[in-house]
């Protein structure tokens, strides 16, 4: 109901003025003819007619279609005419007021215009030069006020509403953008390390698979010149030492190159971490800002452990939306925090899993901080 009436107050406003207008012209030709009698002075019933045809067409203007508005202006002044023919000059205030209705329909009128139906307050009336003065005056404010300042407050409210609209669809492309950079750089990780496991497998089968059959031959030749001819089963018992040996020393080395680097574990980790809790309705963001590989594999870790920790309790206690995990490199040190939107935590006491945070970025000489005012935020300093 109060909406209703802040979007149509100023019909309310005009409708009120009209009336208030259409009693004074009433007031004063009672006022001059007295009462009504049978010579026809006063208030004649086809004035009446005329007047609440008159304040019924205009207050309907308004809630017609915008190409009517002129054609119910056009009967409006076709009625005030007869209006002003049969009630006389008492009903001349009511021009103006039809004045201020046309022109609030023609757009881009210069604001000077509106001062001119003033002049009406020279045009001789049975009410008196000062309260023409003053009501002219009242109604040229309302229609400034509403046509050219409160047009232009509604005109600018629209536009920031535009804007507003476009950056929230731009931050929903951003956020839709940044999911699918994530499933991305998951799947790429994921390709990668699939790509190695492949790799590390054809070269174990090619390099160890040919060793191993060789020995496995050798073997069988030792059990059957065992008994004939034991000094050549132990020369090749020991070959196959020998050659098993060097097949450990090249799995070493294999094992050495081939191995995944810790920071697309890590990486992997997360990006699964951050896509569980989005399965699980939880909104999640992660931002890696400067060089990943400057961090060592035993930063890594702290990081990992103390995220999942982190995003374990945001899930299981914060009933938050919206979970931020943030790991920005710098020259001599790394930051990295988690924040959810949750209810927050006041005065909470470390428990097992705090504690375990703590001690875990101790052992880095490294700092931990947590923030528990507006959602529950977990910041920690790490060195390089």
């Amino acid at each position: 109901m109060n909406n209703q009436f802040k979007e149509n107050y100023f019909s309310a406003v005009r409708i009120a003025l009209m009336l208030v207008i259409s009693i004074c012209c009433i007031m004063a030709k009672l006022g001059v003819d007295n009462i009504y009698d049978d010579n026809g002075t006063g208030v004649s019933l086809m004035v009446l007619l005329l007047l609440s045809l008159f304040i019924g067409v205009v207050a309907i203007k308004e809630v017609i279609s915008s190409r009517y508005r002129m054609f119910m202006l056009g009967l409006a002044t076709m009625m005030l005419v007869f209006l002003c023919r049969f009630g006389g000059r008492y009903f001349i205030l009511l021009i103006p007021f039809l004045v201020y209705e046309i022109m609030s329909e023609i757009p881009k009128i210069p604001i000077v215009f509106y001062i001119f139906p003033i002049i009406f307050t020279v045009i001789d009336t049975p009410i008196g030069i000062i309260p023409r003065f003053l009501m002219l005056s009242f109604l040229a404010v309302i229609y400034i006020q509403h046509n050219f300042i409160i047009k232009k407050y509604k005109q600018r409210m629209q536009e920031d509403t535009v804007v507003e609209q476009g950056l929230k669809r731009d931050m929903r492309e951003t956020e839709y953008a940044a999911k699918a950079e994530l499933r991305r750089n998951m799947l790429k990780t994921e390709n990668q390390i699939l790509e190695e496991r492949a790799k590390l497998s054809q070269t174990l089968h090619d390099k160890l698979g040919h060793n191993i059959n060789g020995s496995i031959y050798q073997l069988e030749g030792v059990k059957v010149i065992m008994d004939k001819d034991p000094e050549k089963a132990r020369s090749m018992v020991q070959a196959v030492i020998d050659q098993l040996r060097t097949g450990m020393d090249e799995i070493r080395a294999i094992l050495r190159k081939e191995r995944p680097e810790k920071k697309d574990l890590a990486m992997l980790e997360l990006y699964k971490l951050c896509e569980d809790c989005e399965d699980k309705g939880v909104e999640t963001n992660l931002n890696v800002e400067g060089d990943a590989t400057q961090i060592s594999d035993t930063l890594w870790e702290v990081i990992l452990d103390n995220a999942f920790e982190a995003v374990t309790n945001s899930m299981k206690y914060a009933k938050c939306h919206r979970i931020d995990i943030h790991i920005k490199i710098m020259n001599k040190m790394v930051r990295c925090s988690i924040k959810d939107d949750g209810k927050g935590c006041p005065g909470f006491e470390d428990g097992m899993g705090i504690a375990g945070m703590r001690q875990r970025v101790r052992t880095v000489n490294g700092t931990i901080d947590f923030e528990t005012e507006v959602g529950f935020k977990v910041t920690m300093i790490l060195p390089l």
